[in-house]
């Protein structure tokens, strides 16, 4: 057998251009938020009431100015004695078909944090990142047009409850939460009655959404539904031929220098896109980062700049309430309270998720939490408020 061997100097070249295209290491930088331009009075006062347990089960609170940490608190909680006696019980929230499993979201061994580590539950703040992986893959040109009818990625003869209305089903309407399926999920995931309960309950994720019927005309009306959000990694792996959670690992999260993330499935095996994503705050902050920044990370795009702007552009109203949020593609979009003609680019996850983007204020904001059985809660706008008044 011959063996065939490089040149030294070819082989080093080779190696050298190897580990030029690997990501470059990322750590954030850290300074006083009075570097950065922060009243530290404000920062103080919330970690104060946090710690005193105004809001209930707070676990962290990061404050990144100008892709600098200034802030960075974690808040020890018991959750073997806040949630012991409900662990055992029988409950919406407590799967009754696996309790000891990842969907008892009593089990401190899977909630909020993997495996008691550090990696947290984002519950439905894995639906912004599933569009932001969809978004990669448009960038990269692997995703069809988002006008495509879902049902091109099933065998309709195995679809129930199929009428015109689910024929004119695109992945937009399911961005933007708009699908038309019959779906009721407005009520407490204690309510047995709402739909995302059954959801987790039933064997098959992808099949008890895309066989329920239409309540209405898709596109006319948003009406928040996990199961909608599942059918994304259905339709990503038909659409691409690659599980979602790789197509992430590859074009999103590599790129990102994220190393460290837990992605439940589905009883039938599907990734969980639409709550079973778990990141470390700071690896999640990552992702807001580079909507700041335009999808761009270390020189290189990762998320094309029109899909960023698409993502966060207003495209359909959550709630006719005042002050309510508008939703883009599977981001919630808050008015600022200062500023009423500007934006909040937020995620929104069971229990208190809430990572932040204040484009305006080059601030990136990330809380975790685990309120889950009406404890107190943080006030939401309250805290944007606060936090805008305190970005000189």
């Amino acid at each position: 057998m011959t063996r065939l061997s490089l040149p030294a100097a070819a082989l080093a070249l080779l190696v050298a251009s190897s580990l030029s295209a690997q990501p470059k290491p990322f750590t954030w930088p850290t300074a006083t938020p009075q570097k950065l331009g922060l009243n530290v009075a404000v920062l103080d006062s919330l970690h104060a009431e946090i710690t005193a347990g105004k809001y209930g089960n707070i676990d962290r609170m990061l404050v990144i100015r100008r892709g600098t940490i200034v802030m960075d608190k974690t808040y020890a909680r018991d959750y073997d004695r806040i949630y012991g006696d409900s662990l055992r019980s029988t409950s919406s929230l407590n799967n009754s078909h696996d309790p000891t499993g990842p969907f008892n979201y009593f089990n401190p061994w899977w909630h909020p944090t993997y495996r008691r580590g550090t990696l947290h539950t984002l519950q439905s703040v894995s639906k912004t990142v599933a569009s932001a992986v969809i978004g990669a893959a448009i960038t990269r040109g692997d995703f069809p047009d988002i006008n495509t009818p879902i049902l091109k990625y099933w065998d309709t003869t195995t679809v129930a409850n199929l009428d015109d209305r689910k024929r004119r089903v695109t992945i937009r309407h399911l961005l933007t939460m708009s699908g038309g399926f019959d779906w009721n999920e407005s009520i407490p995931y204690s309510d047995p009655n709402n739909t995302a309960g059954a959801l987790e309950s039933s064997p098959d994720w992808v099949k008890f959404t895309i066989d329920r019927p239409m309540m209405r005309e898709p596109g006319t009306k948003f009406n928040y539904s996990s199961g909608e959000s599942a059918l994304l990694a259905h339709i990503f792996f038909r659409a691409t031929g690659m599980d979602i959670e790789e197509y992430a690992a590859r074009h999103l999260f590599a790129p990102l220098g994220i190393t460290n993330w837990q992605w439940k499935r589905t009883p039938s095996g599907t990734i969980d896109t639409e709550g079973g994503l778990y990141l470390e705050a700071r690896d999640l902050a990552r992702i807001w980062q580079l909507w700041l920044q335009g999808g761009r990370w270390n020189g290189a795009t990762v998320v094309s700049e029109q899909w960023v702007r698409e993502s966060v552009t207003p495209h359909i109203a959550t709630s006719t309430r005042a002050g309510a949020p508008q939703y883009g593609y599977k981001w919630w979009l808050y008015s600022n309270p200062v500023q009423k003609d500007k934006l909040i680019w937020a995620g929104s996850g069971f229990g208190g998720q809430f990572p932040m983007a204040f484009p305006d204020q080059d601030m990136v904001v990330v809380f975790n939490a685990w309120n889950i059985t009406g404890a107190p809660t943080l006030p939401l706008r309250a805290v944007q408020e606060r936090l805008i008044k305190a970005a000189k």
